[in-house]
């Protein structure tokens, strides 16, 4: 018997009819003998309506009530899930965030999970119920709601199965899977049948849409296998997995079996946690706690372990997770594929400081005060210092919401930064080209450039890592720039399977 954590997004069940249809998913998972953890999303466009009240209201809503505002779509989703699962003859119980043991810190609207403890979850599940819980949010160290910003239901889900040491999370979405690329660009995308954590990750950061990054990270983190699969259809996904496992994501206060679940309500014996120093201890999304030493300012020396499960639980439930066969990652295969997808975005602009001294400590009193407007930035060139000029040119990219924030600040440091002139593009793309065997063979990169070439498409700006290219390029050209690449590289399929690629939302 397995234990399953399904994730359904806002389109899996956007009406009654989607909420019966899931409501038969989860009852046939359950009747082929396993046990069932659900994690739902708001009904298709409630959380739109909810944000359309609350303007038409206040321009300068408190953040603290938005968030019990904006949690209120889950809730609902969770209750009648509850409800259409009941009336096929299965016991099902719904809880909110903070029931299912979901402990935020109190960053209102975008809050961070600190601890997971699933008492009520494990308990519900033992009784042979369906838990169903509501995803997106959880609860702060005051005991208010929060909500988790984007991918908070994908989040929540990997969270409570990493907390109960899950066989897999399931992310059910409208599609079948991740492609090598959008088809909706790509006709002839193929499904992908396995990823390492690794691959998705570069992946979500540069513009695939169907995991949010967060809960690639979390899964990666903990071992946690993904299969990301369509609500819509019976077949198999995406599975993403690196044969890691290192243990269940639960404080000492709960102990989650894998077969029998069984919840504690007191710490293990000889665990010198509470209830309080576990959740904060083991915080999967943030640095261990403590200052920074004068000689360690990031914080990154090694310090105590944040782990605080018993380490004979730890052990046991280690022991039979590695027993049971795992679905295998592209890496455990003979050969990788050189390229494993392509991704592609458009929400970024592009900002240009021209003539900027090129002295040290240049750059960092730049992107300190970009820092200071909460501007995420993703690739960063420096040119070559002109000669005798003593100046040089440093353009960034940044999510469109913050460039207008991060522009304002440098126009308003220029004398003190010395730059003699801003320049801004917002109509750029970035293509990505991801794949775990760029580590050994060599002419990626030019037959990349090669295929740009000959499609007459420029790139203005170029960043690597390990496995990964990404190239910016004019936003006009990014399709025909998608569909070269992704023929250079021999991606296209010979029947394309029809699909609808599509977000995730939360």
């Amino acid at each position: 018997m397995a234990l399953v954590v399904q994730k359904y997004g806002g389109s899996s069940v956007s009406d009654v009819d989607a909420m019966r249809r899931v409501a038969r998913r989860i009852v046939a998972t359950r009747e082929a003998g396993n046990t069932v953890v659900v994690v739902v999303s708001a009904m298709g466009d409630t959380t739109d309506e909810l944000l359309d009240q609350a303007a038409a209201l206040t321009t300068d809503a408190p953040a603290r009530e938005m968030d019990i505002l904006l949690s209120a779509g889950e809730r609902i989703s969770m209750a009648l899930l509850a409800m259409a699962v009941g009336e096929l003859g299965v016991p099902a119980r719904a809880y909110t965030g903070a029931q299912a043991g979901v402990l935020t810190d109190s960053k209102y609207g975008k809050a961070s999970i600190v601890g997971v403890l699933p008492e009520r979850v494990a308990r519900s599940i033992q009784t042979g119920a369906v838990a169903i819980v509501a995803g997106f949010q959880g609860i702060n160290e005051v005991e208010d709601t929060t909500t988790l910003g984007r991918g908070g239901s994908d989040t929540t889900a990997v969270a409570l199965a990493a907390a109960l040491n899950a066989d897999v999370c399931e992310i059910y979405t409208d599609v079948d899977g991740l492609f090598t690329a959008d088809p909706r660009i790509v006709p002839t995308a193929k499904r992908i049948e396995s990823l390492s954590s690794e691959e998705t990750l570069e992946l979500a950061a540069h513009g695939a849409k169907i995991l949010h990054l967060r809960a690639v990270e979390y899964a990666r983190r903990f071992g946690v296998p993904l299969h990301v699969r369509s609500s819509f259809s019976d077949k198999t996904g995406t599975w993403i997995y690196d044969g890691r496992r290192q243990g269940a994501f639960v404080p000492s206060v709960v102990a989650a079996q894998l077969d029998d679940v069984v919840a504690a309500d007191i710490a293990t014996p000889g665990s010198p946690a509470t209830p309080a120093s576990a959740a904060s201890a083991a915080s999967p999304e943030a640095a261990p706690a403590g200052p920074a030493s004068p000689s360690d300012p990031a914080g990154l020396d090694e310090g105590p372990s944040a782990a605080v499960v018993d380490s004979a639980h730890r052990n046991a439930i280690a022991a039979r997770a590695q027993a049971r066969p795992r679905p295998s990652a592209k890496e455990d295969h003979v050969e990788a594929p050189v390229i494993s997808g392509i991704a592609h975005d458009r929400s970024q602009d592009k900002i240009t400081l021209v003539g900027v001294p090129d002295v040290p400590g240049a750059a960092a009193r730049i992107f300190a005060i970009v820092a200071g407007t909460d501007a995420n930035i993703d690739m960063i060139v420096q040119d070559v210092s002109a000669e005798g000029t003593g100046l040089t040119n440093i353009s960034f990219t940044c999510p469109d919401g913050d460039s207008a924030t991060a522009r304002e600040a440098l126009e308003g440091a220029r004398e003190e930064l010395g730059f003699r002139s801003l320049h801004f593009n917002p109509d750029i793309g970035i293509l990505s080209l991801v794949g775990a065997g760029m580590r050994s063979n060599p002419g990626v990169s030019a037959r990349l450039f090669s295929a740009l070439s000959e499609a007459g498409v420029n790139i203005h700006m170029i960043s690597t890592s390990e496995i990964r290219i990404s190239v910016v390029v004019d936003d006009a050209v990014l399709d025909e720039a998608v569909r070269a690449v992704h023929s250079a590289f021999g991606l296209d399929a010979q029947a394309a399977e029809a699909v609808v690629y599509g977000g995730t939302g939360r």
